[in-house]
């Protein structure tokens, strides 16, 4: 990174309590501090927000996923938002790299509400000015917004993980439902790689059943590509029939680690040899495992963070 095409002077990074060590990567990657921010609570759980100096006139990224705990996340950046906007900040350009709700995208049956709408319509009315993040669920959802939305892709950050190891040709990239096919794609034209699709379908919510699997995987490396790991099931189970079809080893690469409930231990006790995932989500030390490599977006995430700041195209970097 060339620091002198860049402007600094009125950028301006703050962080809630998501995520403050990708915060800080991203900080020391641009070469600006933190700006100093008391987000805590108050004696009867509320959520407090102290700026601790004059932001007036400051282009303010507030780094913050909402990850579990979701609503508290979710909370602390709307009112860090609120303040800023109170505050006479210039703009607010709100670095979601993990987007909660996105999945209650459309609804499915009768009387349910579509959080994921909700949730965009929050962000702006707390004063956000621009949205960036990281391989939504559903890339529809940039629609919600009625403001700009940057929608970065992890795939670029998995592929040069993977093009460090030696497959043999024996590469395929594995879609594990028909909806992530475009996922898979775009990372099988990175690795120069053939894709697979597999077929499924899920009795209850939070399961999977594989039916069937759309192409060629005996005597391959099959690697599994999807945005959210939460439960593990689908990926367990999409591991389990990719070997029972004759597949040579299984890697798995998710841009969000969620990993509720008991998922590292299925993952541990899975016919996954190795899952790749990002930091857009803090990974605690309890879910921390052999099989589990952790690969960061920070320079990714500053790079837009600073073509944003200087008002230079973006989507150059998607290229």
């Amino acid at each position: 990174m060339d620091n002198n095409i860049f402007t600094t002077a009125n950028l301006c990074l703050m962080t809630g309590n998501a995520n403050p060590e990708l915060a800080k990567k991203i900080a020391d990657y641009i070469g600006v501090d933190i700006f100093e921010t008391f987000v805590g609570k108050f004696n009867n759980g509320e959520t407090q927000v102290m700026i601790g100096d004059s932001i007036r006139g400051k282009d303010i990224f507030i780094i913050q996923p909402t990850s579990q705990p979701v609503n508290d996340n979710l909370m602390e950046l709307l009112i860090m938002a609120d303040a800023c906007k109170r505050a006479s900040a210039h703009s607010i350009t709100a670095v979601v790299p993990y987007y909660a709700y996105a999945r209650q995208d459309r609804k499915t049956r009768g009387r349910e509400p579509i959080s994921a709408k909700l949730v965009a319509n929050l962000m702006v009315t707390a004063g956000m000015s621009r949205i960036l993040t990281v391989d939504l669920h559903a890339g529809q959802i940039q629609g919600f917004f009625d403001i700009p939305v940057d929608h970065l892709a992890a795939a670029p950050v998995f592929a040069d993980y993977f093009n460090e190891h030696d497959f043999g040709g024996e590469l395929v990239v594995v879609s594990p439902d028909l909806g992530g096919v475009t996922r898979a794609r775009n990372l099988a034209d990175f690795l120069k790689a053939p894709i697979a699709i597999i077929e499924k379908r899920r009795p209850r919510p939070g399961e999977a059943e594989v039916m069937s699997i759309i192409g060629d995987v005996k005597d391959k490396v099959a690697l599994m590509i999807d945005d959210i790991v939460d439960t593990a099931g689908s990926l367990c189970e999409g591991a389990k029939a990719l070997k029972r079809l004759g597949a040579k080893s299984v890697l798995a690469a998710c841009s969000h680690g969620v990993l509720s409930k008991n998922a590292v231990e299925k993952i541990n006790n899975s016919d996954i040899e190795k899952i790749v995932i990002t930091d857009t989500i803090a990974l605690p030390p309890e879910k921390q495992s052999e099989k589990i490599v952790v690969l960061s977006m920070a320079k990714s995430i500053g790079d837009v963070i600073l073509r944003i700041q200087s008002r230079r195209s973006v989507s150059q970097l998607f290229r």
